[in-house]
């Protein structure tokens, strides 16, 4: 701490004078001993860089996509709300639409391709390892917490490692895991009335239906056909499913148009079978507009 100087007293100035200075002294001094006091930390710039070439068709990409969706920013299911409310992962429910069996192995590697295609969305949100944009996860892990069936037999493994749904229908006849456990039918986060709790509840649902062509996706989750995706297991891009994951986050389809000097690309239906560069900017995009909803 400094030390209030004494020279002042010895060379005899004025009583008032010498008290002013020691004020203003004992003051500096005091504020030199306090702690110092956290400043709040600023939000992270928007560092929204994407490739000269594509600024103006991802520009008419939102202009489109504020113009045409009903509830843009009022709605609070998209993927990213999801992610977010879970602290950084995501649940899933399998139901399995089909009377073929499943083993166990046929089980996990659906998980696998499962993890593999969410990754691919969650990786285009990466810069050298670290969040874009205020992104705040560096992976976002996928767990499958529940298979369902319209017979328990249909699956033949018997351990517990996720919980089973047999016979629990929905209105057209379609097995599905327990409405108490899904974000879908409640958005407000309040499980208490699924078995498992929160812990076993799910955020989205892979429907796989057999005979089913082509793909649905939304915030509920993902439908495609079941022969499709076993057919498919092994591959790096499952671009069926990519693709309805692009609308669960909420990405458009772009049935009867096509931004300005962009050729095919992954939610153009037909045009591409992985992410491309278009879709990943979407993507981020997509979050650049909905992450102040979270406080980044």
């Amino acid at each position: 701490m400094a030390t209030v100087p004494r020279s002042g007293a010895r060379q005899g100035l004025p009583k008032g004078l010498r008290a002013a200075l020691l004020a203003v002294l004992l003051a500096v001094c005091t504020a030199l001993a306090a702690p110092a006091v956290a400043q709040p930390v600023s939000p992270d710039a928007d560092d929204w860089n994407p490739p000269a070439e594509l600024v103006q068709p991802l520009n008419e990409v939102w202009q489109h996509v504020e113009s045409t969706y009903p509830d843009l920013y009022g709605f609070r299911n998209y993927g990213w709300d999801q992610v977010v409310a879970n602290g950084g992962h995501l649940n899933y429910c399998v139901r399995w639409d089909s009377s073929a069996p499943v083993t166990a192995q046929l089980r996990d590697r659906i998980e696998s391709a499962l993890q593999r295609q969410f990754g691919r969305w969650m990786d285009v949100m990466l810069d050298e390892g670290e969040g874009t944009n205020g992104w705040p996860y560096r992976e976002v892990p996928v767990n499958v917490t529940g298979w369902a069936v319209r017979d328990r037999s249909t699956l033949q493994w018997s351990d517990d490692s996720v919980d089973v749904y047999a016979g629990v229908l929905d209105g057209e006849g379609a097995p599905q895991c327990a409405p108490d456990c899904g974000r879908f039918f409640h958005q407000d986060g309040n499980y208490s009335r699924c078995p498992g709790g929160e812990a076993r509840h799910y955020d989205m649902s892979l429907w796989l239906t057999a005979g089913f062509q082509g793909g649905a996706g939304g915030d509920w989750g993902q439908r495609v056909g079941s022969e499709y995706v076993v057919g498919a297991l092994d591959q790096d891009d499952i671009h069926i499913v990519l693709h309805e994951m692009g609308h669960s986050f909420g990405l458009d389809d772009f049935y009867d148009w096509t931004p300005t000097g962009v050729g095919g690309f992954l939610m153009q239906a037909g045009t591409a079978t992985r992410i491309t560069d278009f879709d990943a900017w979407m993507f981020r995009d997509f979050w650049r507009h909905m992450k102040s909803r979270y406080g980044y």
